[in-house]
């Protein structure tokens, strides 16, 4: 079983297989890498469980505000393992299938319908991403892609189908018809085609500068209030979940991070600074 490396952090995530890799780059920061290069981080029951311990641990410590996502090799990750999910289905698995699929509510490998967590989850794509590699992008608050990543939900190529939270949030994200373009045409588009047509990828940048850029993101992100920023981020996904915006904003205020926040250190912190003219020093947030 692996570990976790830090730069100084003292942080030590649950132990966990070779099939991914566990970093603290920067302060507040931690980087989760899929770690199956050889079979383009295809997802295996192994690499969810150790997902799920590591995301479920993140979300409980409070020196950690943000997570950034990352593959090993020439791709982000390559959806599920199709050879093993060949194997299930030969022996009678669908209905087996179905129910995991209801049953697990964290989504594919843990992350594609993850609603739990309110810290920021940044994607840095580092190169393809098919199919539940494409749903676990979906789901991230924010997408940096390498200019040469493609992008693709061929579910239909093979007979199965992206229901792990994929279909719904493209139609919201691109709309009907262009998801429907990248749904039932099932093929791939370009990382610029994802941030300037279909609109979820935020930035687009050479290979060699996409874990950098993800970096500096989190590191803006971590000179804002953590209390602050997990408010906005519940607020953020309760808007998805609530049909007017009156509901969600009574839904948001009422939520525990919102609670925390006004209640929290950092809010007198914050307007404290302001008054005197400094820069803010914040502090870790209370566990919720």
């Amino acid at each position: 079983m692996a570990k976790g490396t830090s730069i100084g952090s003292g942080l030590q995530p649950p132990a966990h297989s070779d099939e991914i890799k566990v970093s603290f780059p920067q302060e507040h920061v931690m980087l989760l890498t899929f770690n199956r290069p050889k079979s383009l981080n295809a997802v295996t029951p192994t690499m969810t469980e150790d997902i799920k311990a590591v995301l479920d641990w993140f979300d409980n410590e409070p020196s950690l505000w943000i997570v950034i996502l990352t593959g090993e090799g020439r791709a982000f990750c390559a959806g599920a393992d199709l050879i093993e999910w060949n194997k299930r289905q030969a022996s009678g698995g669908a209905e087996d299938d179905q129910k995991r699929i209801i049953r697990d509510v964290d989504g594919f490998a843990s992350i594609s319908r993850r609603y739990s967590t309110s810290k920021p989850i940044i994607a840095a794509v580092n190169g393809g991403a098919y199919g539940g590699g494409v749903e676990i992008i979906l789901n991230c608050d924010l997408v940096i892609a390498s200019e040469d990543a493609m992008l693709a939900l061929p579910e239909v190529k093979r007979g199965v189908v992206a229901v792990q939270g994929g279909m719904p949030r493209l139609s919201r994200i691109a709309g009907h018809q262009l998801a429907s373009e990248m749904l039932l045409l099932g093929k791939a588009i370009t990382a610029n085609d994802a941030a300037t047509r279909f609109g979820f990828v935020n930035k687009v940048v050479p290979k060699a500068e996409v874990l950098s850029t993800a970096l500096a993101w989190a590191s803006e992100i971590a000179q804002n209030s953590p209390d602050a920023v997990q408010s906005t981020k519940r607020a953020l996904l309760l808007a998805t979940r609530h049909g007017s915006v009156e509901d969600a904003v009574v839904a948001h205020v009422s939520s525990r991070e919102s609670k925390r926040a006004f209640t929290s250190e950092n809010i007198q912190e914050g307007l404290r600074a302001f008054t005197e003219k400094r820069k803010p020093s914040w502090k870790n947030p209370a566990k919720l």
